[in-house]
Parts: C-alpha cells; sequence; structure tokens
C-alpha cells in the first residue's frame, strides 16, 4: 500500500542540529524509538534487534555468528587446554561480515537515540554488545580487512558505554561509582591503544579526552567524608578565633575512627 507521510512528518518538524528523538507505542502496544531524520523518520525496537527481525531463529546475527563458533569449536575438538591458545577459527566470510556490519549499524543508530532518551542502561547494553560484535569479527573473520573494519569505532563504543555507565550513576546520585565507571572506560581505552602500539594516540584520543572531562567536573560533587568536613569546620572556627567551638571540633575528630 502507498502512503504519502507528509503529515505525519509535518506533525514532527525537523529541527537542524538537534538530534530529536520520542519514545511511542506501536500498534503491537511494545514501544518504539523515533528519530526524526531530514528525510524521515527511523523506528527501531526498544528491546531485541532494533528492526525486529529474528535472523535464522536467533535475537540476532551476533547471537546466530556466536552459536556456530561454538558449534565449530566442539567440531574441532572443544577448547585447547589450560594455558595453550588454539588457533584461530576464520568462520566468517565476506557476506557474513558485511551483514554483521549492517547490524552494528543498527544498534549504533538504537543506542544513540537511548541516550538521548536517558535509558543509559539500554545504552550499556546496545554498547556491550557492539563491542562483542567487534571481538567476532577481529577474531574469525577470514579476511583482514574485514578483521579490522569495525575497529576505528571501538574507542567510540567504549567511551559511550563507560559515558552511559556513569550517568546512569549519577541518575542514581552515586558520583563515586560514575568516577569508577568513568575510570574503568579510561583504562579499557589505554589497553586498547596500547595493543595498538601507539602510545601517543592514548593521550590524543578524543574519547579520552571527553571522559576525562567529565571526570573533572565530577569530582566537585563528591561527597565530603566526615572528618574533612570537622577539619573544614575546625579551620573556620580557629580563623574567627571561635576557641570554645574549635574545642569541641577537636574532640568530635579525635572520637573518629582512622
Amino acid at each position: 500500500m502507498d502512503r504519502d507521510l507528509t503529515e505525519v512528518l509535518d506533525e514532527w518538524p525537523y529541527e537542524p542540529g538537534q538530534l530529536s528523538v520520542r519514545l511511542i507505542e506501536g500498534k503491537d502496544g511494545e514501544p518504539r524509538i523515533q528519530v526524526r531524520l531530514d528525510l524521515g523518520i527511523l523506528q527501531m525496537c526498544v528491546d531485541g534487534r532494533p528492526d525486529g527481525r529474528r535472523p535464522h531463529g536467533y535475537g540476532s546475527l551476533l547471537e546466530y555468528y556466536e552459536s556456530r563458533l561454538d558449534e565449530a569449536v566442539l567440531e574441532a575438538g572443544g577448547p585447547p587446554p589450560e594455558g595453550e591458545e588454539a588457533e584461530p577459527l576464520r568462520i566468517l566470510d565476506p557476506a557474513d561480515c558485511r551483514a554483521l556490519r549492517e547490524e552494528a549499524t543498527q544498534y549504533y543508530h538504537r543506542y544513540v537515540a537511548l541516550f538521548v532518551l536517558e535509558d543509559f542502561d539500554g545504552v550499556v547494553r546496545d554498547t556491550t554488545r557492539n563491542l562483542r560484535l567487534l571481538d567476532l569479527l577481529a577474531d574469525h573473520a577470514r579476511s583482514e580487512e574485514d578483521r579490522t573494519a569495525l575497529e576505528p569505532f571501538r574507542a567510540y563504543i567504549t567511551m559511550m558505554r563507560a559515558k552511559a555507565r556513569a550517568s546512569q550513576a549519577l541518575k542514581d546520585n552515586e558520583p563515586k561509582a560514575a568516577i569508577h565507571a568513568i575510570d574503568e572506560g579510561i583504562d579499557s581505552l589505554r589497553g586498547y591503544y596500547d595493543s595498538l602500539d601507539d602510545p601517543e594516540a592514548f593521550s590524543n584520543s578524543n574519547e579520552v579526552q571527553l571522559l576525562r572531562s567529565m571526570r573533572e567536573a565530577l569530582v566537585p560533587k563528591l561527597p565530603v567524608s566526615q572528618r574533612a568536613e570537622l577539619r573544614q569546620r575546625l579551620n573556620n572556627a580557629l580563623a574567627a578565633e571561635n576557641y570554645e567551638l574549635a574545642a569541641i571540633l577537636r574532640d568530635e575528630l579525635r572520637l573518629l575512627p582512622e
């Protein structure tokens, strides 16, 4: 059936320079994410594969090929003995890799939209999943070109995952957990750039700089410890020559456990 979408598009005008995202209820009662683009509207499922399909009966192509890899490992005699490294099984041909890259793009569109909607758990889920896909391609694609095609995006995905974890922690009023999430993200990026044997890349990485800036903005929000707060109050009391209060605060400091 041919349908003119002008009325739908006019109802939700495109705003240049702004990522417009909304959550709607589909005809089946399930939620859908919609993103307004300059030439239309992108619609995705909130859970499962963004386009709602189940390739080969699996939740995604990634799950399908992971299952195939498990079968290939069993056919090859099972995992190697502990401490030994097996030869990688190159089970993915160029067509498989192309399909996986296309699927990764769907999840990219969704996790960017989910971040705008502040569904940070969803962002963590989808970025973690895309990192698994990059690992699958890097280890099991037959051609070198397919093994490295998505690697330039690893730093961005890692950054978005860390940023989402930190944002969820802040949403839960847990600034310490937010800083921990950022530090883990920076450590992951350091490990990635170390594997490239390019130490300058880590220092120059935009993703690293973004996480460091986010961390610096969070440090003032950390709760002040009780000891630090008492010491500050003691200094203020001494500066005001309020020696009676200063004596009380000194006693409180002595009673605090180290």
